[in-house]
């Protein structure tokens, strides 16, 4: 099981935060795998900079890419936020 840092806009940061995202698409450019952790980081692309606020959530189930029409180097997954 890998912790990814990964760089996460305001809206879908919210979202994941307020428990209402429970789901990731990313390119699968770090071969994510079900256990791993994500570490995201809310960016704020108008200043350039992280914001401050983090949350961690584990991955709980994996599409990959080439299947169900997703591109081949996309993927979607399931996440379940941590409790801090």
């Amino acid at each position: 099981m890998t912790a990814h840092d990964l760089k996460t806009w305001p809206e879908p940061f919210r979202a994941v935060l307020a428990g209402k995202k429970k789901h990731e698409v990313r390119f699968n450019d770090r071969a994510f795998q079900v256990g791993d952790t994500l570490h995201m980081r809310e960016w704020d692309p108008t200043t350039k900079q992280y914001t401050g606020r983090d949350c961690k959530s584990v991955v709980t189930y994996l599409t990959e890419g080439g299947t169900f029409g997703l591109p081949a180097r996309v993927c979607v997954m399931s996440i379940r936020k941590e409790i801090r």
